[in-house]
């Protein structure tokens, strides 16, 4: 897979003033009827139009025999071609006469498909660039842009308005990442399926990324390189400008093969990508669900001033197995200063564990968590925070409001109390966070086991994510401590 310079400006991809669906289908199974419905559905906002050859009406709307036939003064940007691959030379032809600027080939038959997809994938190329157009793809599943309310894919779903930029190879995983959004309530600005990246490569989204004020952090998934030390320099110029996560398919014998009759894509030595993200300051994540986490905690947390962590909780199991986290990881269990110890002592009683992991022992009341919280977050030796045992009164109320005896004995007031309670204790996180401007991160399994308990729910409603286990949330800190020193080493050269 080659990295090669996009042919024009992307922002006709992502911000289109008018969009036709060429190879638009009246069958709702098929791609050209599937992303003709999805542009619509998402409520983009500029002019959209559909071609195919025998013309007629779909979704409401007319249908054109071809792009030369669309109305006098039509304004189109973006095309989105599910023709097959013999019929799009001459697709790209009459865009370029119809001014489209960019074109997303969700087509297969190319780079994938053997020396003669190889070949037309080429031509393809040659004629997009020869005609002025941005080739996305081909053997892609599409392109969604929040801001522009496009949701132009074969696929769902439609993520909510967020920061993070997605490209990807795969298009499956663009999908993982923006179904994931959908789950945390943490949002997406741009995302698209690079498929073969035959003109327009994953380094070339990245750099668009960087200069779109809609996005703070990208996310990429990556198979293959040919020119490890020519995408290493770019990604460096992209870190400099906003932090990158990388997720790499084809670390392994089987997975190369699977990836070169994925996308065509030559996956290239592991070793070599993990010295690629290295030298240019880009985080390596290990999964798809750590990708996007570590994402989304650049996306809505503060930055690591330094790697001193201190751990709320409300059970000692939770904080020990969190100490043990942070002991394998590169971060600080933070020694707690003896004022910050007399100040708690203040607000908690004798039976508090009185060290880091602060364990509430029990001792968690309506204004204990928020004032603790307080003390530790403006603390000058704290660094950030993870912060554990949200969502266990609304658990408790779960059960009661499920139960023989609700609303009676009092039940009805004291299960609108306990989940009043974790919401509270939610948004007293975030605001602290953003009033010191250090990271706070909540984890729980409820988050997964019952979404909609008071405590997680709360947190998504702050835009920020509730991670699923307290390893989870000092993996992501520590990838936000790994780019705070690389960003200050940077500085300092």
């Amino acid at each position: 897979m080659s990295e090669p310079r996009p042919r024009t400006d992307l922002t006709p991809l992502f911000e289109p003033r008018g969009v036709v669906v060429v190879g638009a289908s009246s069958h709702p199974g098929k791609f050209g009827f599937v992303a003709l419905h999805n542009i619509r559905a998402a409520g983009f906002p500029g002019e959209v139009y559909a071609t195919n050859r025998d013309g007629g009406e779909l979704l409401g709307a007319p249908v054109y025999p071809s792009v030369d036939d669309l109305p006098d003064g039509a304004v189109v940007d973006l095309a989105f071609v599910c023709t097959p691959a013999g019929a799009n030379p001459e697709v790209l032809r009459s865009c370029a006469r119809r001014g489209v600027r960019a074109a997303f080939i969700a087509s297969a038959g190319y780079g994938e498909a053997g020396e003669e997809g190889i070949s037309a994938q080429a031509e393809l190329v040659a004629l997009a660039d020869e005609l002025g157009i941005a080739l996305a793809g081909p053997n892609g599943q599409g392109v969604v842009s929040t801001p522009a309310s496009l949701c132009a894919q074969i696929v769902a779903p439609n993520p909510p308005r967020g920061n993070i930029g997605i490209a990807s190879q795969s298009g499956n995983f663009v999908s993982s990442f923006m179904n994931l959004a959908v789950a945390s309530g943490v949002g997406i600005s741009r995302a698209v399926s690079a498929g073969n990246a035959a003109a327009v490569g994953i380094a070339d989204y990245l750099e668009w990324f960087a200069s779109d004020p809609e996005t703070t952090v990208a996310l990429a998934y990556v198979e293959g390189l040919t020119d490890g030390r020519r995408f290493a320099e770019r990604l460096r110029a992209v870190t400099e400008r906003i932090p990158v996560v990388l997720v790499k398919g084809g670390a392994t014998a089987g997975g190369q093969r699977a990836a070169a009759s994925h996308t065509g894509a030559l996956a290239s030595d592991d070793r070599v990508f993990d010295g690629v993200c290295r030298q240019a300051g880009a985080v390596r994540a290990a999964s798809i669900e750590e990708a996007f986490e570590t994402a989304a905690t650049f996306a809505t947390q503060p930055r690591l001033a330094g790697n001193r962590i201190a751990v709320l909780t409300t059970a000692g199991g939770w904080g020990v197995v969190t100490a043990d986290a942070i002991h394998r990881s590169d971060l600080e269990l933070l020694a707690l200063p003896d004022d910050l110890r007399a100040a708690i002592d203040e607000k908690l009683p004798p039976r508090w564990s009185r060290n880091n992991p602060i364990d509430f022992a029990g001792a968690e009341t309506r204004d204990t968590i928020p004032e603790v919280l307080d003390l530790v977050t403006a603390h000058p030796a704290v660094d950030g925070v993870v912060m554990l045992g949200l969502g266990i009164q609304s658990n408790q109320a779960r059960l009661m409001r499920g139960g023989a005896f609700y609303p009676d004995h009092g039940l009805e007031r004291i299960v609108a109390y306990h989940e009043r309670q974790d919401g509270r204790f939610a948004r007293a996180a975030a605001e602290a966070s953003t009033r010191t401007g250090k990271p706070v991160l909540i984890a729980t399994e409820l988050a997964y086991a019952d979404p909609d308990n008071a405590g997680p729910r709360a947190v998504r409603e702050t835009g920020r994510l509730c991670y699923l286990s307290s390893e989870r949330a000092v993996r992501a800190l520590e990838h936000l401590w790994h780019d705070a020193r690389h960003r200050a080493r940077r500085a300092g050269s």
